[in-house]
């Protein structure tokens, strides 16, 4: 799937991948999530988490984008925030709990897409006046000045909160997945990253790699 870069100090890593099963996550995916949050948790205080490399670099990521970290916080960052207060990672499903779970071990907001509702070629951009979605869980959110994931059909997604259009559902059999990186982190990083992730999504939801990228400006 093509992905178009508007916004500058970003790099994106990409993975495309099919033949999900998406259920409930099974006990060594949950006992995994338990251990690194657990690991988080006992080794950081809230003071501590917007101190972390990564942490900083993804809120320079949103300034660069005129946008303030402290009122749109990142999604990994929120994500940390939470394991830190001890309420643990959400439970979704298998495919949207690993997504939560590598966002908060390497600290870069991930999103994960429906691949099958997506109409390419997607661009990164910001948000046009008028633009709207309705969020994950949440209200409709009025999208001007932004930084959105758009296809052809219009946004869908950011690195804060997410549209209903293409959330992962059990019905979901393919996916585009989205690691909106800080551009001075190392390529060898992200890299790892997205094995990390494949790995992860090809043990607990049987799912088979079809591509895997870095999208530099």
């Amino acid at each position: 799937m093509t992905i178009h870069l508007q916004l500058r100090g970003v790099k994106l890593g990409v993975l495309e991948a099919d033949g999900l099963r998406v259920e409930p996550a099974g006990e060594p995916l949950a006992r995994e999530m338990h251990d690194v949050c657990e690991r988080i948790r006992t080794s950081l205080t809230l003071e501590q988490v917007a101190a972390l490399d990564s942490i900083r670099a993804v809120r320079a990521m949103f300034r660069a984008w005129g946008i303030d970290p402290s009122k749109y916080r990142p999604s990994s960052e929120a994500l940390t925030r939470r394991v830190v207060q001890g309420k643990g990672l959400y439970r979704l499903s298998n495919v949207v709990d690993i997504v939560n779970l590598c966002s908060v071990e390497t600290g870069w907001p991930y999103g994960c897409y429906d691949a099958g509702k997506l109409t390419p070629p997607v661009t990164f951009r910001h948000g046009q006046r008028g633009e709207t979605y309705e969020r994950i869980g949440r209200a409709m959110w009025h999208l001007d000045g932004q930084p959105i994931l758009a296809d052809q059909t219009g946004p869908f997604g950011s690195p804060m909160s997410d549209s209903t259009r293409t959330m992962i559902t059990e019905q979901t059999t393919s996916l585009l997945l989205t690691i909106f990186c800080p551009l001075d982190a190392p390529n060898e990083k992200l890299q790892q990253a997205l094995e990390r992730f494949a790995a992860l999504l090809s043990r607990h939801a049987s799912a088979h790699l079809s591509r895997q990228a870095i999208v530099l400006p």
